[in-house]
């Protein structure tokens, strides 16, 4: 009996030690959506050589209690145990077999539910090393339900201005919690709200505030849900109702006598549309040939005083009236014209027609600066040759002498002299000739027409009989130089002085009877 109570010892031994390399594997964590499928793998490595599989079984660990799900036993058969029954079974026919394989026994759920979250506990009973078991954690997500709606149809925009929300979006029953934001041009601010549901799930709210107006209408609005790694979003554009804003147009600050055919428009911008527009003329009543079609008037004629005034356009919609005014005043011309001619006026006065020199000279434009500016250059550089010439030509009279016999003395032939004569003259010899003028000493330069030489024309014309005299002459004896346009002459000795007669400062000589005159 001792040896054979040993020889059991020594077995048991040897079946623990072989049940050391027996193991279960699973997946440390799993996930899925509400309504969707999920595995849950459990596999069972056994030793060699292997173990027997007495049972495998399925529990939920939940708040530290164990809930069986599923049962499979070699001899017994599959169980699944409610409320799983009809959610649950074993991915692997060989479970089922009669004589079944339970190496594998992975389970699935179907149509998943937020009451599935829990861990599960694979338990493999073993014969003769015992359990071994591992767990899972099964997380379950719930997909949001996202809906936007704006809180009425039709946003009416009132006076006093107020603020109100205009928009909800809610991500509703969401697991985990969803965020939201708001994309819009719209100046408003955004409140947020959210709600734990009794199923685990949270829903989040967020209404969008602002104070409606005439700006607000037709702005798009969206909220962006962010959920996980998802993103969701949707629109809506604002109908917002507010009175018409209303202006008169057609007048353009040139109604003038006789001017014909104007009119003046109301114009409205309303939500809804305008459906009234009355006309009226303060402090009177409306011309009498004046059509009023719609919102426009129509004034038949040409224009007359009777046109003026403060006229007055009431537009009505479903919300309200509100009112434009136009001041219309009548002048007796065209203003355009007349602006445009004092603009040239501006303009001649500014680059005048000629330069003071007679010279003609483009009237300035896009492309005749440059050329009045060179015209008045060329001015100048002719009036500058003109004096030149003049100067010149004065020198060459001044230094060239013509005169009579009753002039007074010029040692070098200049001047002219209140005396009869000179006392004591040699006489002139008869045979002497003088170098007559040519014909173009004789002539005054052409220089133009202007001012200033008319005046030096008029002088060379006094002159002109003086130019017509004798050469000056003086005695044979003496010395004559010649150039080619100016006969000087030079005395060899200093002529006498008669007693009756007085030196004069520029070299010629007077009568003492002068003198004293």
């Amino acid at each position: 009996m001792a040896v054979r109570a040993g020889i059991w010892a020594l077995l048991l031994a040897l079946h623990i030690q072989a049940g050391d390399g027996q193991r279960v594997e699973m997946d440390s964590s799993k996930s899925g959506f509400v309504g969707s499928k999920v595995e849950l793998r459990c596999i069972f490595i056994n030793s060699n050589p292997p173990v027997k599989i007495s049972q495998v079984t399925w529990q939920k660990l939940l708040n530290g209690t164990k809930q069986n799900v599923a049962i499979a036993n070699p001899a017994l058969g599959v169980s699944v145990l409610p409320p799983f029954k009809e959610r649950v079974r074993f991915t692997q026919d060989a479970v089922r077999r009669s004589t079944p394989s339970l190496e594998d026994t992975t389970i699935e759920f179907n149509n998943l539910q937020l009451s599935d979250e829990a861990a599960y506990i694979c338990e493999y009973t073993t014969f003769p090393a015992g359990n071994r078991e591992s767990a899972v954690n099964l997380t379950v997500y719930a997909r949001p339900l996202t809906r936007m709606t704006l809180t009425t149809p039709t946003i009416v925009a009132r006076a006093p201005r107020r603020k109100m929300t205009v928009a909800t979006c809610v991500s509703a029953n969401g697991k985990p919690p969803s965020v939201i934001k708001w994309d819009t041009r719209l100046k408003g601010e955004a409140t947020y709200q959210e709600t734990r549901n009794q199923n685990g799930t949270v829903t989040v709210r967020s209404n969008f505030v602002v104070i409606p107006s005439r700006d607000t209408h037709k702005q798009k609005l969206t909220c962006i849900v962010t959920y996980r790694h998802e993103r969701i979003s949707e629109s809506v554009v604002l109908n917002v109702q507010y009175e018409p804003e209303v202006k008169i147009e057609g007048f353009d600050a040139n109604w003038y006598l006789n001017r014909q055919d104007v009119q003046l428009t109301c114009k409205a911008d309303a939500n809804p549309p305008v459906t009234i527009y009355q006309w009226k003329l303060l402090n009177g009543s409306l011309p009498s040939n004046v059509e009023i079609k719609n919102n426009t008037l129509f004034f038949k004629g040409p224009v007359t005083y009777d046109l003026a005034g403060t006229y007055v356009c009431d537009a009505t919609n479903g919300i309200g009236t509100r009112t434009g005014i136009v001041d219309v005043n009548i002048t007796e011309v065209n203003q355009e014209r007349a602006r445009a001619g004092t603009q040239i006026k501006d303009t001649k006065e500014e680059f005048p027609a000629t330069l003071p020199t007679g010279i003609a000279t483009p009237r300035p434009g896009p492309h005749t600066t440059g050329a009045a500016i060179g015209g008045a250059v060329g001015g100048v550089v002719l009036l500058a040759v003109a004096a030149v010439l003049l100067f010149v030509f004065l020198h060459r009279r001044q230094r060239t002498f013509k005169g009579d016999y009753s002039t007074k003395k010029h040692v070098f032939g200049n001047g002219y002299s209140k005396a009869g004569g000179l006392p004591n003259h040699p006489p002139i010899p008869k045979n002497l000739q003088y170098q007559e003028d040519s014909d173009d000493e004789k002539k005054p330069a052409q220089i133009g027409h202007t001012a200033g030489f008319e005046a030096s024309e008029r002088n060379f014309d006094a002159e002109s009989e003086d130019l017509k005299r004798p050469y000056f002459t003086v005695d044979e004896g003496e010395s004559r130089e010649y150039d080619e346009r100016t006969l000087a002459f030079q005395y060899d000795p200093e002529p006498e002085i008669a007693d009756d007669m007085i030196s004069q400062t520029d070299g010629s000589v007077i009568s003492k009877k002068e003198w004293y005159v």
